[in-house]
């Protein structure tokens, strides 16, 4: 009993530890020129907390109201800068039948090898 809780302490501590990591990278977006239904280029987005090491960022947008819906996404190189310009990935934009819905953007982190380093999210209501 007692290894069982040993092994069960040593996961949590080192999930624990791979969250703390990716606690620290953040990202924050504004729509912009971002157009309902004809868009399919990325709003701005601000990058903070970046690891060393990032080769690529893995971009996702999802929408929280219909969340089997795939906007799709991609991945560009990281050259370390913290500002990603309109349109740094295609994908298809927003495009809420009625209302308003919320989208969420995923940034992983990715070392050259394609492991995740670190992971951040941010969402916001469109149209606003």
């Amino acid at each position: 009993m007692a290894n069982k809780l040993r092994i069960i302490l040593a996961v949590c501590f080192t999930v624990g530890m791979i969250s703390g990591a990716s606690a620290d990278m953040r990202i924050s977006f504004e729509w912009g020129p971002t157009k309902k239904c004809f868009d399919s280029k990325t709003p701005p987005m601000q990058l903070s907390g970046v690891p060393q090491g990032t080769a690529n960022l893995d971009i996702r947008m999802q929408d929280q109201n219909a969340s089997d819906f795939n906007h799709g996404g991609g991945k560009i190189a990281y050259t370390g800068e913290n500002t990603l310009p309109y349109g740094a990935v295609s994908y298809r934009g927003p495009c809420p039948p009625a209302g308003q819905h919320t989208y969420m953007f995923t940034v992983k982190a990715l070392d050259a090898n394609g492991k995740t380093l670190a992971t951040a999210k941010a969402k916001r209501k469109f149209p606003q």
